[in-house]
């Protein structure tokens, strides 16, 4: 939660539209340098001079129902403060695509229908007993 003269000073600094997505989407107005936009277009931000401490990093998402899956390694590294260096500067990252990786977004399908379920090849030790009424 911010100062009313905290929100108003980013108002004008990032502009009427900005303000409005950062509303329906963060909650909270955020004015800061953009660092690098990544591979899914996710965009990434720093502030040091007016942020609370480890809150000084954030990402704006692209797409509007984001999954947090869709950040890379090395940006989840900085953005937790893992590293100092974002990835686009630090030299071990700048590697590119690695042969494991896929070049698409696989989305996390935890808590949907598509989720792996697990099931049991084995016969129940236990059946589930079913009353048989008869007839009067």
């Amino acid at each position: 939660m911010s100062t009313i003269l905290r929100t108003l000073r980013n108002l004008r600094r990032i502009g009427l539209k900005e303000y409005g997505h950062q509303m329906q989407y963060i909650g909270d107005t955020k004015a800061g340098t953009l660092i690098a936009t990544d591979r899914y277009g996710n965009k990434y931000y720093e502030n040091f001079e007016e942020e609370l401490p480890l809150r000084t990093r954030w990402v704006d998402y692209k797409q509007k129902e984001y999954d947090p899956s869709q950040i890379e390694p090395g940006w989840h590294a900085w953005l937790s403060y893992m590293v100092d260096a974002p990835p686009t500067v630090d030299r071990v990252m700048q590697t590119g695509i690695r042969a494991w990786e896929l070049p698409e977004h696989r989305p996390n399908l935890t808590l949907s229908r598509a989720a792996y379920k697990t099931y049991s090849t084995t016969r129940p030790k236990i059946e589930a007993w079913t009353p048989v009424a008869a007839e009067r």
